[in-house]
């Protein structure tokens, strides 16, 4: 079985992929995987550190705005559908699997053109451009978030999968957990990130919840910070007189290598609207506060935390609108009301699709 994927710019298009391709090697053998992106996007140097084979093609994103850019984009995206139509032509797919990102439209759109099975996945409550022109073409669309179906004009090719997680996120255990990241299982813990670069306003905000967390020891807080924001915010921690990052009941880091972890032993996240950290949230069932990135492509970040939001999954404080009282008033009304989290907890549980990859290999199993 030879599979295409293709799909790149940000990690929210890349990770869904390779979790396809680790369940594509373990269901059909011999399997032969080829992932198609561009040598600007962070498929450069993500897809090669998992052991898959990258080709790249031309490709540009369309500007939002009318500009001559446009023409530039149109003639480096005719220049990348020629040069996908090479690559399959060459490496004879039987089926090509696009993860959204500009680069995955020449590939998607050849491979339709050349009549070979093909599937787009969409990770957002609010589907991009591309998958949302690709959809006419292809044989299926699966879909993360059901909230995306009204964006797709009612069309039958629909398919509601989830977004595929990390196996480790679903096997961690929660006592385990606590032990590894030097947690009290006794206490609240409290999970705040900003994604893989962090967020600013959120660190900003975070002053206050260091100062509730010390009044309040009983309130546990694992603040990941980003690596460009932490020399920063450890000034800010070490003039509240919180001088010991890495142990406590405030503990602070640039980065978490085992977010699995932190995620199983977390009574409430705050975070970015991700769709992969969300993917991550649900399956999990968290509780959670969303502060959405407001520059996000077509503001999708909003619609994935609003979709939480409506079902009872998460509380949603807009950029513009975050400080630091507001999110400590919203910790507050939230960390020791147990009946109301565990209400939360099953909301977020029940939006949760950790079954996504086999979801999806199921739909491949019926294409090909």
């Amino acid at each position: 079985m030879k599979a295409i994927l293709t799909g790149g710019g940000t990690g929210g298009h890349i990770y869904p992929g390779l979790a396809i391709a680790k369940g594509i090697e373990m269901n059909y053998e011999k399997a032969e995987i080829l992932f198609v992106g561009t040598n600007e996007g962070l498929e450069a140097e993500i897809v090669p550190k998992a052991g898959y084979e990258l080709a790249n093609i031309s490709s540009r994103g369309l500007p939002r705005k009318l500009s001559i850019e446009i023409l530039t984009s149109l003639v480096t995206t005719g220049i990348g559908v020629w040069e996908a139509k090479k690559l399959i032509n060459t490496f004879k797919p039987d089926i090509v699997i696009g993860t959204g990102g500009y680069v995955s439209g020449p590939v998607m759109l050849m491979a339709s053109l050349m009549k070979k099975k093909t599937v787009i996945h969409e990770q957002n409550a609010y589907p991009g451009l591309t998958n949302r022109l690709l959809s006419r073409l292809v044989d299926k669309v699966a879909l993360s978030n059901q909230d995306a179906e009204s964006y797709f004009n009612g069309n039958s090719k629909l398919v509601l999968t989830g977004n595929p997680v990390r196996p480790e996120i679903i096997k961690a255990r929660r006592l385990e957990s606590y032990k590894e990241l030097g947690l009290d299982p006794n206490k609240k813990f409290i999970l705040v990130f900003g994604g893989s670069r962090g967020a600013k306003s959120i660190n900003q905000a975070m002053e206050e919840v260091y100062k509730l967390s010390q009044k309040n020891p009983e309130i546990q807080v694992l603040h990941i910070t980003g690596k460009n924001d932490f020399a920063r915010v450890r000034e800010v921690a070490t003039k509240l007189g919180i001088s010991n990052l890495k142990n406590g009941h405030i503990i602070i880091k640039p980065y978490l290598y085992n977010m699995a972890a932190g995620l199983a032993a977390a009574d409430l996240v705050i975070s970015r609207a991700g769709a992969t950290g969300l993917a991550e949230i649900t399956a999990r069932g968290i509780p959670a506060i969303l502060i959405p990135y407001p520059y996000a492509a077509e503001n999708h970040q909003e619609h994935n935390a609003r979709s939480l939001e409506r079902r009872g999954a998460a509380k949603v404080i807009l950029d513009h609108d975050l400080n630091g009282v507001k999110l400590v008033n919203e910790i507050q009304e939230l960390i020791f009301d147990q009946e109301r989290l565990d209400k939360m907890a099953k909301a977020s549980k029940k939006l949760g699709k950790p079954k996504a990859v086999d979801n999806i290999i199921k739909l491949i199993d019926e294409l090909i």
